[in-house]
């Protein structure tokens, strides 16, 4: 599908990678557009599911929320039944912001925010130890974020 894209389309969504929060005037200004064409260009881009949503990026340290960790999540046993509750259960699960079905040594990987390693710990045993199948969990804490970028390369 990327290959329906041309070089405007490239160019809208890196600018909109940088700041999404960008008018339709000063984003045509970046690409060297007037507005119309922009705007109908950006609609596309989203009926097409090429821009997903827009967000706001937070600052965890201003919201009580520093403590990142990685958590790797090895299950008893794995089939469709079994990943299709573990996936749900953990939708439900605030702590836990992005979660991927991984292969080698463990199933699962959790990025995980938390206020202390105190909150960390009760997510630990009351929400992801309750979780049936779940074998064994290893955590590798985030001492330092040295590089967080929310864009693709395109």
């Amino acid at each position: 599908m990327a290959d329906s894209l041309d070089e405007t389309d490239l160019q809208i969504l890196k600018t909109l990678q940088k700041n999404a929060k960008m008018t339709t005037k000063e984003l045509a200004d970046a690409v060297h557009l007037t507005p119309t064409p922009v705007f109908e260009r950006q609609k596309r881009l989203e009926r097409q599911g090429y821009i997903k949503k827009y967000v706001a990026v937070l600052d965890p340290d201003k919201l009580n929320q520093s403590l990142l960790v990685f958590c790797k999540v090895k299950m008893s046993q794995i089939n469709n039944k079994i990943a299709t509750d573990f996936t749900r259960q953990i939708q439900r699960i605030p702590e836990v912001t992005e979660c991927y079905n991984t292969s080698g040594a463990y199933d699962y990987l959790l990025k995980v925010r938390a206020t202390d390693m105190k909150q960390y710990q009760e997510f630990v045993l009351n929400k992801l130890g309750t979780i049936e199948n779940v074998a064994s969990v290893e955590s590798t804490f985030v001492m330092a974020e040295i590089k967080q970028n929310y864009g693709i390369q395109l």
